[in-house]
């Protein structure tokens, strides 16, 4: 009995040894320290709010989009499960992902592959789709460089925080076909600047680990 109690003990230590996990965002502790913001047209907010206890980021767009990005350089290959959580108020009523003048999104996560040059930059984007069914994926209406992948459809569960967990390395190769360079960056981004409409948006901490 004491032996079988010892393998699992040490089955148990090396498990978690094993599970290595990259904190991108600890709001309560560091805020938006490490974030930057990128500007397309007009600036969304973003700002430290409280959610059952944790602190979190609220944004809201009203016709704007800008979003916050921090930069990382991970081995994909090694750390390839990204973790968030998220909550939205509501969709986009007039957003559609097949088209740019319908390319807006409450909530969406971006993982980002910079390239030597611009034009070899990836990026997985992580949306909370309009119309897009969840699971499936289309190449961004702007640039086919950038791939979105529904997570979440529609407004079924707006209201409600919701936690995911991906599979970045699975992602990349099914969606580009190839294997990834390191990531380069982790983004957020609730924008609203194509349909001239408004949203609110929560975003939890970001991690990504091992397994």
């Amino acid at each position: 009995m004491i032996l079988r109690l010892l393998v699992l003990a040490w089955f148990v230590s090396c498990s978690a040894v094993s599970a290595e996990e990259i904190q991108i965002s600890n709001f309560a502790v560091e805020g938006l320290s490490g974030w930057e913001q990128k500007i397309f047209k007009g600036q969304t907010t973003y700002t430290l709010d409280t959610e059952y206890g944790a602190t979190v980021i609220m944004a809201r767009s009203k016709g704007t989009a800008s979003g916050l990005f921090k930069k990382i350089h991970l081995d994909p290959q090694r750390y390839r499960y990204l973790i968030w959580s998220w909550k939205i108020a509501g969709i986009i009523a007039n957003g559609d992902e097949s088209s740019k003048s319908g390319d807006d999104y409450a909530a969406r996560v971006y993982v980002i592959f910079p390239g030597r040059f611009f034009w070899q930059t990836r990026a997985i984007n992580y949306i909370w789709a309009n119309r897009l069914p969840a699971g499936q994926s289309i190449p961004n209406a702007f640039t086919s460089s950038t791939m979105m992948v529904a997570v979440e459809s529609g407004p079924l569960k707006a209201g409600r925080w919701l936690t995911e967990k991906r599979d970045i390395l699975g992602d990349y190769r099914s969606l580009f076909g190839e294997e990834p360079r390191a990531i380069g960056a982790i983004a957020i981004m609730t924008d609203t600047d194509n349909t001239g409409s408004e949203a609110t948006a929560w975003y939890g901490d970001i991690a990504i680990n091992t397994n």
